[in-house]
């Protein structure tokens, strides 16, 4: 019911190239690319064994509600409806679990800052194991 690790940042950028070459620069590399009506806009980066950074096209990320480039803190867990309830019964509004288009769990939680903190139990078929391209519907 508790955290295992952080499981990836998510931040924005203006460029997919360049951020790319950036981060590949220093030995990372990506994992795999989120894909809207044919056309990538955003990947995942491998930085160790399951730590990731998510990264998006700012354009096509929609409404950001938190300031600047960071768009989300994820946190990995093994008992993801553990972890739900937890919260719950500790006051607060977690969202629903759900399956993500990236075959892994997740639910989300706003910090008393307002940042969003994504929480995630990986499958079998997650993407981050996986491999391969995600379609988002968003």
């Amino acid at each position: 019911m508790s955290i295992k690790s952080i499981a990836h940042v998510c931040i924005f950028t203006a460029d997919l190239d360049a951020t790319l070459r950036f981060y590949s620069a220093m030995g990372i590399h990506k994992q795999f690319d989120f894909i809207k009506q044919g056309r990538v806009i955003g990947f995942y980066l491998r930085v160790s064994d399951n730590n990731f950074i998510e990264v998006f096209e700012k354009a096509s990320a929609g409404e950001v509600t938190t300031a600047g480039n960071l768009g989300h803190l994820c946190l990995e867990t093994e008992d993801i409806e553990g972890l739900r309830q937890k919260l719950a019964d500790a006051g607060y509004q977690p969202g629903a679990v759900k399956l993500g288009c990236d075959q892994t769990y997740q639910f989300w939680i706003k910090d008393p800052n307002g940042v969003e903190i994504e929480f995630h139990q990986y499958t079998a078929q997650s993407a981050q194991f996986a491999q391969a391209p995600v379609e988002v519907s968003w």
